[in-house]
Formats: structure tokens, C-alpha cells, sequence
């Protein structure tokens, strides 16, 4: 039943190779072990080890972790492998109950061993087994167990964004700011924004959701109808030029503009402006004078920019003070196809007004891997586009990313919406 439903979205496109070519997947999966190591390479060991917050984990956490998804979900059920390491199926469990114990979360920067080099020694011997795997099974074994490796590779590339989410914040505690990438770019431009311009978005009767045919999660299906009354989009994300206005005019000291929850954390967090933004220290200083920090360090703020790092409490209240709201995400999704509309991705992903929910008729996948998204479908926010972060290729217009609205360490921003007259 798992191989079933997984092949009736199996992979097609360019960038996830048909399951059934081994070469190619081979190559894929070789190509995706390798960008993690990249994307850590950057940090030093102790960089590597520290946990910075209970939301966050050590880079070698994600490193195992994902290298664990192979083990646990690909290779002991279908081989007759044996663990790497007994004691690995428990630290590097995240969330997965139906596959036994795990270390909790909060206390993965405690983890000093196993040390990275022996995690790295970890991931060489699962990357052999999978590689072993594709070319020798036989092609039935394939079908079973390619759209798992697939879905293994989706689910290290979020690792991936996370290593530089968690990394970037990590660094953000320490009093030197270093940059987490060398840069050899001199100070980032400033410039001014363009004007807004205002899309009449799809209204009626839409179909929003995967269609099938590629690779999808399973919180992106099923494909279904929903109606949406008319609405305007914005053809830009809002600009740091735009939110340092916001504040200027009190958007923080001013209660009516948040929603309960928001204004509790703004109180007890002492939050005045976006995470990584540092004001400038006279405040006659005009908006060129804010600086921000980011993958390359300490930066003038680029005001033409899209604001990044707002929880959805910020975004919600940002688009209330403008007069607009924040889309849906079935009107992200309609409007996304606009042929005028900009910056749907590579820049910041954008929070809606939708909370993630399971679509009518959603069946989480059998097995395992059903706890991959349906059981974190409460209390969560969806955020959609993709980020400066998020792996070439790992996102599509119906992806449905999520946090919880208080989260701002993410590469998050926000587009506004607004109602039009019928």
C-alpha cells in the first residue's frame, strides 16, 4: 500500500529523477548527501555541536538525523543490514513514535558524543549501503523503495535550510556576529523600493493542491476545489524600507494593531523590530542608518530588501497597519500563476492567513512516514514561496511549509492582500 500511493506521485521532473532510472537516482541522492556537508562546511566542529535554542538543533544533529531517515526507513526494513550503531536508532530519532525511543529535543546540544567525525563516519557507511541498494536490488525491490529514497532526499534538503536557519541564529548569540558565510561582496546597495502594484487575484471557483504526476508531500494533496471571493495581491513583498516605517510610527507600542496572542509575546520578549535588526544608536539617524545581520555578518540594511525574520504575529500586524491582511493560502497558491506577480521565491518564505490544516479528503501516508506532517496539523501557521535558504528545486507553487506564529529565526517575510469590491 506505502509503494501504491507513494508511485502515484512519484518523481518526474528534471531535478528528482524517475525512481525507476538508477543511475540518475544514484546521482541525486549523491548529489543531496553532499550539498549537507556543504551547507556545514562553514562552521567549525564546536559551531557544529551547539544548540541554541530548544526549537533549534546542533548542525551534527541534522547531519545524523538525516543520515538516520536512511537507516531507519529505507535500509534495516528492506535489507538485512544491520544498525551503524544500536544507540543511533534513539539520539538521532526526531519525532517518529512507530519507530521507538529518542533523545528529547531540547538536550540535542548535550549530545558531545558521538563526535562529528564519527557522525561523518556514519553517513559514509549509510551513503554506501543506499548506493549498493539502487544498483543491486532487483527492479520490484526498486519500486518499493525508490520513492522512499526520494522522500528521504525532500526531507534532507529541509535539513538543509534548517542547518542555516539554526546556524545563522546560533551565531546571532554571539557578541562578534560573525558571518557564517565569507563574503567577498562589499556592502550591500541600498536602494529604494518600487512601488506596489495591486493584482486582482483569481476569485470563484479554484483548484488549489498537488496535482499529481511528481513529487509531493502528502499534507499537499488532495487536489480540491475551494471558493474565493474577490482580492487584490501585492506584486512584491514588503520591503525593509516599508517595515522600518512601521516602526517609526509605533507599529510596536501600539496594541490594537496585534493580535492577543502577538501582543503577549511582544510584552514579555521586549521585541521593538525584526529578529537580527539592529536600530541605529541616535535616533535621528535616518533608515539608512539600520543595519542588519545576516549570512555575510553585519550589513547596512538594504531598504529595497524584503523584510525577513517576522514571526506571523509581526506580519499580521505589519498588514493591518497598511490597510491590507495577509492572503490565504489558497489565494497565494490562484495568484501565484499571475504572470505580473514577483519574488514567489528565493527570497523569504511568506506567511498567510491559513492555518495548516489537513485539506478535505487528506490522508496522511501509510505507515511510519504518516507522521511525517499530519500529526503537527494544530497550532501551526502556513508559510508559502521558499527562502535565500531553501535548496534549488526542493519547493513548488502548492508546497505548504509551517511553524508555529511566535517562530522568527525562520527566513520569513510577508506579502499583503487586500479585499476587492465584488
Amino acid at each position: 500500500m506505502t509503494r501504491n500511493l507513494l508511485r502515484a506521485s512519484s518523481p518526474a521532473s528534471p531535478l528528482i529523477p524517475d525512481t525507476t532510472d538508477r543511475a540518475a537516482l544514484a546521482n541525486h541522492f549523491a548529489e543531496v548527501r553532499a550539498a549537507s556537508l556543504a551547507a556545514a562546511s562553514p562552521l567549525s566542529v564546536e559551531d557544529q555541536c551547539v544548540q541554541s535554542m530548544a526549537d533549534a538543533s546542533p548542525t551534527k544533529w541534522h547531519l545524523a538525523h538525516t543520515t538516520w531517515f536512511f537507516e531507519a526507513v529505507v535500509l534495516l526494513p528492506h535489507t538485512s543490514c544491520e544498525p551503524f550503531n544500536a544507540s543511533y536508532l534513539h539520539l538521532f530519532n526526531s519525532y517518529y513514535e512507530s519507530l521507538g525511543s529518542r533523545h528529547p529535543r531540547a538536550q540535542r546540544g548535550l549530545l558531545t558524543r558521538p563526535a562529528l567525525y564519527e557522525v561523518h563516519r556514519y553517513r559514509e557507511h549509510v551513503d554506501a549501503a543506499v548506493l549498493r541498494l539502487i544498483e543491486e536490488v532487483d527492479n520490484e525491490t526498486l519500486e518499493s523503495v525508490g520513492p522512499l529514497i526520494i522522500l528521504g532526499l525532500q526531507h534532507e534538503q529541509q535539513h538543509q535550510e534548517l542547518i542555516v536557519a539554526d546556524a545563522l541564529h546560533l551565531l546571532s548569540c554571539n557578541p562578534m556576529l560573525p558571518a557564517l558565510r565569507a563574503s567577498g561582496e562589499g556592502p550591500l546597495r541600498l536602494q529604494a523600493p518600487s512601488q506596489v502594484k495591486w493584482l486582482d487575484g483569481p476569485s470563484g471557483l479554484v483548484e488549489v493542491g498537488h496535482p499529481g504526476g511528481t513529487f509531493a508531500f502528502d499534507n499537499e494533496t488532495p487536489r480540491h476545489r475551494c471558493w474565493l471571493a474577490p482580492f487584490q495581491i501585492a506584486d512584491r513583498l514588503v520591503t525593509c524600507s516599508e517595515y522600518v516605517d512601521f516602526i517609526a510610527d509605533g507599529g510596536y507600542k501600539t496594541p490594537a494593531l496585534w493580535l492577543s496572542e502577538g501582543w503577549a509575546v511582544v510584552q514579555s520578549s521586549g521585541w521593538q523590530m525584526p529578529a537580527y535588526w539592529i536600530a541605529p544608536r541616535d535616533s535621528g539617524v535616518p533608515a539608512e542608518g539600520w543595519q542588519v545581520f545576516g549570512l555575510a555578518g553585519v550589513q547596512p540594511m538594504d531598504l529595497g530588501a524584503p523584510v525577513s525574520q517576522l514571526s506571523f504575529y509581526e506580519a499580521a500586524a505589519f498588514a493591518l497597519w497598511s490597510g491590507a491582511r495577509l492572503p490565504t493560502e489558497a489565494e497565494w497558491e490562484s495568484a501565484a500563476l499571475l504572470p505580473e506577480i514577483r519574488q514567489l521565491t528565493g527570497h523569504v518564505w511568506q506567511w498567510t492567513r491559513s492555518s495548516f490544516d489537513p485539506y478535505p479528503g487528506f490522508r496522511p501516508w501509510p505507515g511510519a512516514i504518516g507522521e511525517y506532517n499530519g500529526k503537527f496539523m494544530v497550532g501551526q501557521v502556513v508559510l508559502r514561496g521558499g527562502s535565500v535558504a531553501t535548496p534549488r528545486g526542493h519547493t513548488r507553487l502548492t508546497y505548504r511549509n509551517f511553524f508555529p506564529p511566535a517562530t522568527r529565526w525562520q527566513f520569513s517575510g510577508l506579502r499583503l492582500a487586500r479585499d476587492r469590491e465584488c
